[in-house]
């Protein structure tokens, strides 16, 4: 069998419940490394939260963070950032909010928040990666790659609405999580970032196998030629991608057990 690119989305997809790998996933993925396959993981996390995961896997693996806005491979060595602009950037940190929707922005390095806010630490936990509270003030320095407005969904509802109105022809807004309205610079997403990982891989679509469950994971699942979506998904999700497969639930090691078919392991 030739090499298979196999890029999987993160949280409710390739973690647990827990928002760990499970042992027969790692011992999968493992597996197929050692025969030659490429692994990428692909979140709308940061690069350096993606990067703890990356180590506890102990596998080399590509890392396509904060949506496809930044794309490092095996060695960490950048293969494609595209920040939002700093003016689009200040903008939309000015922008009008409700005070339960708390603003976070990733920048190279840091991830930073508007306020406290620590029922968003579980999700981090297995990787330490915390958020710096800050003013969010003088940013025009900072190479931006995603800005990320965690609410209740009534409350981000009415904001989707003001961005796509003033800036859908510059940016682009998708959510990774019911509660998470997520902003890249336009034309940035997961499948974008996938079709460079492939192309620095000299790989076709058709060797690429993808997994998700939301709606950030769209163009990635749309450019595989096998796509995947757990049956936790997103149901608009699964009704947009009528070619994807539906196979089980993250909680069930899913993707390990789609993978171990797919290859005959």
């Amino acid at each position: 069998m030739p090499p298979y690119l196999i890029a999987s989305d993160l949280d409710s997809t390739l973690l647990d419940a827990e928002h760990r790998v499970a042992a027969l996933t790692r011992e999968t993925l493992a597996q197929l490394v050692a025969r030659g396959h490429t692994l990428a993981l692909a979140s709308g996390r940061h690069h350096l939260d993606i990067a703890a995961i990356r180590r506890q896997l102990e596998l080399p693996a590509w890392i396509i963070s904060s949506n496809g806005a930044c794309v490092f491979d095996t060695d960490d060595r950048v293969v494609s950032e595209r920040p939002v602009p700093p003016a689009l950037v200040e903008a939309l940190v000015e922008l009008p909010r409700p005070a339960a929707v708390r603003l976070n922005l990733y920048t190279r390095e840091r991830w930073l928040i508007d306020a406290e806010a620590p029922e968003l630490l579980p999700l981090h936990a297995m990787t330490g990666f915390t958020y710096q509270v800050d003013e969010l003030r003088d940013l025009r320095q900072e190479a931006v790659s995603k800005v990320l407005y965690i609410g209740e969904p009534a409350l981000l509802a009415p904001l989707e609405r003001t961005l796509r109105e003033r800036y859908g022809e510059a940016l682009h807004i998708t959510y990774s999580a019911a509660n998470s309205l997520e902003v890249m610079q336009r034309g940035v997403d997961k499948g974008s970032a996938l079709a460079q990982t492939l192309a620095a891989l000299a790989m076709p679509a058709s060797r690429a196998l993808a997994f998700g469950d939301n709606f950030n994971d769209i163009e990635m699942l749309t450019l595989a030629g096998n796509a995947f979506v757990v049956a936790n998904a997103h149901p608009e999700v699964i009704a947009r991608l009528p070619r994807a497969e539906r196979i089980g639930a993250h909680h069930e090691a899913a993707v390990a057990h789609t993978l171990r078919r797919f290859f005959a392991l």
